[in-house]
């Protein structure tokens, strides 16, 4: 098999690296920078630093500071009337996966046009679109590096996944200073994501040489830097590792396949409004358990890299330790139920039918070592609600 691999032709990586975002967007030899962000950035001052590091550049940046948490097809109106009020020839998005997102889907609807269900899987987008260059602030996403935007049908309540390389940004700046002042909560859901997407690229169906080193280096580095980043916020060693992490699990999930676990958060963010990496950390143990026995080498190596189990371990012992170990983090990280998090039961299971209908349509449970039917992930939906 060949793998087609593609990445961000620019990234700065490192503490200060937010002061070369001007020098990055010049030396693309663009002028009129977009900056893409939400209200809580602007609120802080951050967009306006951001807004200077620009302009001492020589460039003339606008913003638009209307991105909204799992950003919707109703919220890139505004957007792109910005967009060509500004007459931008860049989008800088800035902030967590939200703001990023909907960069990428602005980037692209200001070249082609349309609305954003024309781009939704199964379609794959090659372009055109305006560049994009983004400055995440959390450390889960991994939307910094890859070639996918989430937005959801505000008519439907769909959460669309939109793929192909129009989608990647031509740079990233990857500055771990930014995640200095996440909260607890935050912490924890962005850190789940990011191991989810290195576990997942690399049990996926899709999985190569490529994606799995990145992917193997994110598990293990995140085994450790994850617990500390959540004791202690101002921990400077272990936010840096979780940042470099999240951006090594965006590469190698960008570039194999998420699987069951995303196809099935994607509706509870939608119907739910729960956060991204929340859903994934509640879906994570038991589509693990349901899975194992179709990738026994694959989970033991991801336990192996965790530090769950030993090089002696055979391979059913070691998954079944990664699975252990998963159930812990989650335990130790506070992550919710469904219903302890609020989620009335009726209307759950009213929806699960059409969850289970959506997660199949978006395609990543077909990358699944065990791709399941529409009744399995109805029970699968059923087993994490208590």
């Amino acid at each position: 098999m060949v793998a087609s691999i593609a990445l961000p032709r620019v990234m700065r990586i490192g503490a200060g690296a937010i002061e070369e975002l001007g020098t990055v967007v010049a030396d693309l030899g663009l002028h009129r920078p977009l900056i893409v962000t939400d209200a809580f950035m602007t609120s802080t001052g951050a967009a306006e630093r951001m807004s200077g590091i620009l302009t001492r550049a020589g460039l003339t940046p606008g913003l638009f500071s209307g991105a909204v948490p799992d950003p919707t097809t109703d919220s890139l109106h505004a957007g792109l009337e910005a967009l060509r009020e500004h007459d931008a020839d860049v989008v800088v998005g800035f902030g967590g996966g939200s703001p990023m997102d909907t960069a990428k889907a602005l980037g692209l609807l200001g070249r082609q046009g349309g609305s954003m269900g024309d781009y939704k899987a199964p379609h794959n987008n090659t372009g055109p679109a305006l560049p994009v260059v983004v400055v995440p602030t959390t450390a889960g996403s991994g939307s910094e590096a890859t070639q996918f935007a989430i937005i959801t049908d505000s008519a439907t309540d769909e959460k669309m996944l939109c793929p192909g390389i129009a989608f990647l940004p031509t740079a990233a700046i990857i500055d771990y200073e930014l995640t200095l002042s996440m909260p607890q909560r935050l912490t924890a859901d962005t850190g789940v994501d990011a191991l989810t997407h290195a576990i997942e690229a690399y049990v996926s169906r899709r999985a190569n040489p490529f994606a799995d080193s990145m992917a193997l280096t994110a598990i293990t580095t995140i085994s450790t830097a994850l617990p500390r980043a959540y004791a202690d916020g101002t921990d400077a060693r272990a936010r840096e590792q979780m940042m470099l992490a999240a951006t090594q699990a965006g590469i190698a999930f960008s570039n194999s396949s998420v699987a069951l676990v995303h196809g099935m958060s994607r509706p509870i963010g939608a119907h739910f409004h729960i956060a991204h990496g929340l859903s994934n950390a509640m879906l994570l143990p038991a589509v693990t358990a349901f899975s194992l026995s179709a990738a026994e080498s694959r989970y033991a190596d991801c336990a192996r890299a965790y530090g769950a189990a030993a090089e002696a371990d055979d391979d059913a012992t070691a998954a079944r330790k990664l699975l252990d170990a998963l159930t812990g983090l989650c335990r130790d990280v506070d992550v919710p139920t469904p219903e302890s998090y609020g989620i009335d039961r009726e209307r759950w299971q009213n929806l699960v039918p059409l969850m289970a209908e959506q997660a199949v349509a978006s395609g990543s449970p077909a990358n699944n070592p065990r791709v399941p039917t529409e009744a399995e992930i109805q029970d699968l939906y059923a087993q994490i609600y208590p």
